[in-house]
């Protein structure tokens, strides 16, 4: 005992952890946490084995989770089933919890007995139903009938299951098969998964479905022998065509079945105001049974009101009144209140129960445990608040916890109940902190905590996000909550990095790699405990990263595994060659007659079916000697190519010399071709040039009276002297002086287009030929030549002599061959 305050002395602990300041007040937080004055830290926190597929898993907070393989003869073996005890016991561990205080009658079940029926009918048969309802329409109420009336159709009896958040069937199977079977200290690989709960025999009743089309089929063909009741809303993805659900919808309720809910819900009669009030309340809401509740929580708080005002008018006020009167009679709520009632109703409940909206609402509309409420409040009756909430119909149930009901989170950020979410995500998260680390908090209560904690992770700091990630990652681990182990790792990890945390950093790492060799994603394991190692080393972490190498290599080794039991292609072995082919086959072809040889022997052919002929080296080639050498010839791709194109090239031993087949006498091809390729290209050339000279002199004229063409070798007079065509135009223009030559000039154009037998050959002239001016022209002569686009000054050229016409004999146009 402690000498001066007569307290007991303080137990010294391996390590602690300060408690939030609203911790210490909250005596119903402490009891549902062990009482302690400070909470232990991740010293002292639970370690935890778990056997995943063929590893064995140690879940330790401190240096990070050890996986190893499993043992041989520990697990492997299917576990035994539940008993109607246990599934009893595991029905009631699903549930809500009980709130304190007196325990608010539930609303009836009305107008729902047809569907009651027909959906145990059809659960009977072994069929899957899916029950489609709004929000608010009762689907979870008359789930619970229904369960109630199937309990003894399965032999496992009925399971109730939760869809909220979950997209892929992953976690619902995991779910099933821990309701099913005992195994708290398993979580088995999907194969084994798959096997197991193949053999489950149950009705199974999945509330608040997000999920359906291929995932839903997923889910319906892993449990072939369990009857599903699906309830979702209208929104959620349809099932395909394949799964083959009965289709149920839940309408809204009459007028009558309205009034009868409402005179339920207030314990007495309605008056006729109330009655025509309720009316326009159904039209309104489409008869949806939730809002008829929060309308009979407005007609008991408003009957409330009125009695205790009437009641103060008979007496008279005291001094010391602590509750101000209403000045007036209070009226029934209007139309639009009554269809949107979450301020009303939040403006009329205590503090207390004010202060958990707006955590629900910093929290994206989790409510969390009533016993945490104390402490995230500071009332040490807040836990009262939930039990008042739920009354008033602005909460539901969904699995074992609370959230809020649907639309009321939007009515109460419009009314400002979101303006603190910061502050409030940022306190939750420091008590969830506080309170996952805490030694005396079993994991299987972390995890009914799951969604509370992760939305408290999204709206903190960077710094309490690292604090909560800490301690609540290896709880979701222990408790097998794998989904939620890795959105908590991912924001850790994120939130490490902004806070510039390296050791927390390379945690986080560490444990999604481990996660990521259990679920047997290789490459993703192997990139975390790369990053993982990484960061420990540059820490000189010598502990962590030794267990990190060694998570690494069951890595290295499950790839290895599965490489040897799905091997790539196997080709067949190549024929051995004779004694002749063997020099060839190393030396003469080298890499690609070894991709050759290592395919299947069969009839190559091409495309269209041509048979490929069989091509014998022409000359031989340098050998070309493997790498690695191999006693037997390569039966695999990996072989083939590990010869024909090594990594690091090595010297080829001495061969032996292979003696040189003897040359081949060939023809002489090689002198005939560029003879006969220089013939054709004289004769082109030739034929070229023939071409431009006949061109630049322009087509002969045929005078009239006789038969040779009649030439003009002087231009006409004051003519302009353009480039001539055929040539280049900036060729010098002829002296204007120079006399114009003959025809029968050896250097006429016209002895190349008319040669004359009697003369030698001329060379061509450059002067342009006009017709003389007693003679018109033909029709069939040359066009007038373009101007040259260069400007040319102008010239004064003397007038030439008068031409005089000299006839030619008859052209013969010349061959190309004579041309050459």
């Amino acid at each position: 005992m402690d000498r001066t305050q007569g307290q007991p002395e303080p137990v010294e602990q391996p390590a602690t952890a300060p408690v939030p300041p609203g911790a210490a007040s909250a005596p119903s937080a402490t009891a549902s946490a062990a009482p302690a004055p400070a909470a232990a830290g991740p010293a002292v926190a639970r370690v935890v084995t778990l056997t995943a597929g063929d590893f064995t898993l140690t879940v330790n907070p401190v240096d990070g989770s050890e996986i190893e393989p499993r043992r041989p003869g520990t697990g492997g073996s299917a576990p035994a089933k539940r008993d109607a005890a246990g599934r009893a016991a595991r029905d009631a561990a699903g549930r809500p919890p009980l709130l304190p205080g007196p325990a608010a009658p539930a609303p009836p079940l009305l107008a729902r007995e047809e569907e009651r029926e027909r959906l145990v009918r059809l659960l009977g048969r072994g069929r899957s139903v899916r029950l489609t309802g709004p929000a608010g329409s009762g689907r979870s109420a008359l789930l619970d009938a229904v369960a109630a009336d199937c309990a003894r159709l399965a032999p496992d009896g009925v399971v109730r299951l939760s869809g909220y958040g979950h997209q892929q069937p992953g976690e619902l199977l995991h779910a099933l098969y821990a309701a099913v079977y005992e195994a708290s200290q398993e979580r088995p690989e999907r194969t084994q998964l798959l096997a197991r709960v193949r053999d489950i025999g149950a009705i199974v009743l999945l509330d608040d479905l997000e999920m359906g089309g291929a995932a839903l089929d997923e889910l319906l063909r892993a449990t072939p022998e369990c009857a599903y009741l699906l309830a979702a809303t209208p929104d959620t993805r349809a099932p395909s065509d394949d799964s083959h659900l009965e289709e149920v919808f839940l309408a809204g309720l009459g007028k009558a079945d309205c009034v009868q809910l409402l005179e339920a819900g207030i314990g007495r009669a309605l008056t006729e105001d109330e009655t025509a009030w309720a009316g326009d309340l159904r039209f309104a809401s489409e008869g949806l049974p939730l809002r008829f509740v929060q309308a009979a929580a407005l007609l008991r708080q408003r009957d409330g009101r009125n009695l205790s005002s009437a009641g103060d008018e008979d007496e008279e006020p005291g001094v010391f009144e602590e509750r101000p009167r209403d000045a007036a009679f209070v009226a029934l709520p209007t139309l639009a209140e009554g269809a949107a009632p979450a301020e009303l109703l939040a403006s009329r409940v205590s503090e207390s129960a004010r202060a958990a909206l707006r955590i629900a609402c910093a929290l994206g509309g989790e409510l969390p445990h009533h016993a945490h409420l104390p402490a995230l409040v500071g009332d040490t009756h807040a836990d009262a608040a939930v039990a008042e909430l739920l009354g008033c119909g602005l909460l539901t149930p969904v699995g074992t916890r609370y959230r809020l009901a649907a639309g009321v989170a939007r009515q109460l950020e419009e009314a400002g109940y979101g303006d603190t979410a910061a502050e409030e995500a940022r306190t939750a998260a420091r008590h969830y902190a506080w309170w996952t680390g805490h030694a005396s908090v079993t994991p299987e209560r972390v995890a009914a905590e799951a969604d509370a904690v992760l939305a408290a992770l999204a709206g903190a700091d960077v710094v309490a996000a690292v604090l909560l990630a800490r301690t609540a990652a290896p709880a979701f681990a222990a408790a097998r909550h794998w989904e939620a182990w890795e959105r908590v790792l991912r924001s850790g990890a994120e939130a490490a990095r902004k806070a510039g945390e390296v050791a927390e950093q390379a945690y986080f790492h560490h444990e999604l790699g481990v996660l990521a060799l259990c679920e047997g994603r290789l490459d993703r394991a192997r990139a975390e405990l790369e990053a993982s190692i990484g960061l420990k080393g540059a820490l000189a972490d010598k502990r962590g990263t030794v267990a990190g190498r060694r998570a690494l290599a069951l890595v290295a080794d499950r790839e290895k595994a599965g490489v040897e039991v799905s091997p790539p292609l196997r080709l067949e072995p190549p024929a051995p060659a004779g004694p002749e082919g063997t020099a060839g086959a190393a030396g003469a072809t080298g890499a690609a007659e070894a991709v050759t040889a290592a395919l299947p022997a069969a009839a190559p052919t091409a495309p269209l079916g041509v048979p490929v002929a069989q091509v014998a080296p022409a000359a031989p080639v340098a050998p070309v000697v493997p790498v690695i050498g191999r006693s037997q010839a390569p039966t695999t791709l990996t072989e083939v190519f590990e010869e024909a194109f090594p990594l690091t090239p090595k010297p080829a031993p001495p061969v032996a010399p292979v003696p040189a087949p003897a040359p081949r006498k060939q023809p002489r091809r090689k002198p005939v071709l560029l003879a006969a390729a220089g013939a054709l290209t004289v004769a082109a050339l030739g034929t070229v040039m023939a071409l431009a000279m006949t061109g630049s002199d322009g087509d002969p004229q045929t005078p009239a009276g006789g038969d040779g063409p009649a030439v003009s070798s002087t231009p006409t007079s004051g003519a302009t002297v353009p480039g001539v065509p055929g040539t280049s135009g900036n060729d010098p223009v002829a002296d204007p002086g120079t006399p114009a030559p003959e025809a029968s000039d050896p250097g006429s154009p016209e002895s190349a287009v008319t040669p004359d037998p009697n003369q030698p050959p001329r060379p061509p002239s450059r002067k342009p030929v006009s017709p003389p001016p007693s003679q018109k022209p033909s029709s069939t002569g040359p066009k007038p030549p373009s101007p040259d686009p260069s400007p040319t000054p102008p010239t004064t050229e003397p007038t030439p002599p008068a031409p005089t016409p000299t006839p030619t004999a008859t052209a013969t146009p010349a061959s190309p061959s004579a041309t050459a």
